[in-house]
């Protein structure tokens, strides 16, 4: 399993809020240790809003890649449907050559919607935009010279995208929260799958993933071929402890925030307490018992490829995020490893 962070490069922390320049060096300060600690991936994310700096994913990866050697350097995840997969493409394509060889996409329709009226785009075509542009992206992928025509842009006629990619393909993962239709979609493809899981119980998405494993099969893929990646919020402490003292309070604060914006009730000790159980949700404690959950996640999905940490916005300092960071490098990937 390969382990890794997403950020979405948060300039809050806690009651305080950083200089845009401080949250940034810092963010990038934190890729570059990860790099150091052996951690396999970081993700960006995408949001358009005045507490994240990550507008602009690939600049930011492309900084980090220019400072790191062996850490793959992502998306998490790209508003593809708000995007033009030319410029998408070309910005990736940029970055594995900048990385040598090292970029990934994470691309979903987007769970935060801001970017569609900031790009001229109605919520009323949030499917038929991502299916076109993902349609596109892949043939660019694929193909020097596309033809190709759709609702949404341009038809393009035999026209060359550069630059290319240094990875003859550049890896393409499907982004999604729990429509079945999302799954399914991803393994007609054949790409990669990053589940989201964000609440609740992990082991509860085993039939959208068993969907997605039985369409990629009947699509003609190999089951090698169908990755499975888990991204949900956690953080890593030296004891189980001390890691609820440092995450739940920033958490309640977040979640409380956005339950007000999106009808949700307030967050509750109670709640909490249930998603950092063994079966629930929240990945957060000591080394030991975030490695048996890791585990236990992957075995009740029936296999996971790729986990990555959400820790950046829980009100974590700057130095937490760094101490976790390197837990999970040190302890965390171990214990995997040995228990595998």
């Amino acid at each position: 399993m390969e382990i890794g962070v997403d950020s979405f490069a948060s300039a809050m922390y806690g009651s305080n809020s950083l200089s845009s320049v401080d949250a940034m060096e810092q963010l990038l300060d934190r890729i570059v240790f990860a790099d150091g600690a052996g951690l396999d991936v970081f993700g960006i994310g995408e949001h358009h809003k005045k507490e994240f700096l990550d507008s602009a994913t690939a600049v930011i990866l492309a900084a980090a890649a220019a400072r790191t050697k062996r850490i793959r350097l992502t998306s998490a995840v790209t508003v593809l449907s708000a995007a033009d997969p030319v410029r998408v493409y070309q910005s990736f394509a940029t970055l594995d050559l900048i990385s040598k060889g090292r970029a990934e996409l994470v691309v979903g329709r987007g769970s935060s919607i801001e970017a569609y009226p900031l790009f001229g785009f109605s919520l009323n075509d949030y499917d038929a935009l991502f299916r076109e542009k993902l349609d596109l992206l892949l043939k660019i992928r694929d193909q020097e010279f596309v033809s190709w025509s759709g609702k949404f842009r341009p038809t393009l006629d035999n026209q060359p995208v550069y630059p290319r990619s240094l990875q003859e393909k550049l890896p393409i993962w499907l982004g999604v929260g729990g429509t079945p239709e999302s799954f399914a979609r991803a393994g007609t493809l054949g790409l990669p799958l990053m589940v989201a899981v964000i609440g609740g119980e992990t082991h509860r998405f085993r039939p959208l993933v068993d969907l997605y494993r039985e369409a990629g099969h009947r699509a003609g893929f190999k089951p090698e071929q169908l990755k499975v990646g888990l991204h949900s919020p956690g953080y890593v402490a030296v004891t189980n402890e001390q890691a609820i003292t440092d995450y739940y309070p920033g958490y309640a604060e977040l979640w409380t925030k956005l339950g007000r914006e999106r009808g949700w009730p307030p967050v509750t000790k109670g709640q909490f307490d249930s998603l950092i159980a063994p079966r629930g949700v929240l990945v957060v404690g000591g080394p030991e018992q975030v490695a048996e959950k890791l585990i236990r996640h992957s075995e009740a999905l029936g296999g996971v490829d790729r986990f990555t940490f959400q820790m950046d916005n829980a009100g974590l300092t700057h130095s937490q995020l760094m101490s976790s960071i390197e837990l999970i490098g040190k302890k965390v990937i171990p214990l995997i490893k040995a228990k595998g």
